[in-house]
């Protein structure tokens, strides 16, 4: 699945909602396309494996572009 999103932050989290489900190769990075707005993001996912339930998945929250307060 190649994922597109407006930003870095907006594409891994959508990722990391993904391998909260199912058996998920992660990126840890994102690509940009020369003169189009957005990135990308390839996710290879493998429905056939959902991730047991036993514990939440973990939702990492994106740091501030600010710095910490």
């Amino acid at each position: 699945m190649d994922v597109a999103a407006t930003d870095d932050v907006t594409a891994l989290a959508f990722q990391q909602m993904l391998a909260g489900r199912w058996a998920t190769a992660t990126a840890q990075r994102t690509t940009r396309d020369a003169g189009q707005p957005g990135v990308r993001l390839p996710c290879f996912l493998d429905l056939s494996q959902p991730v047991p339930t036993a514990a939440p998945p973990t939702i990492v929250s994106p740091a501030s572009e600010d710095g910490p307060r």
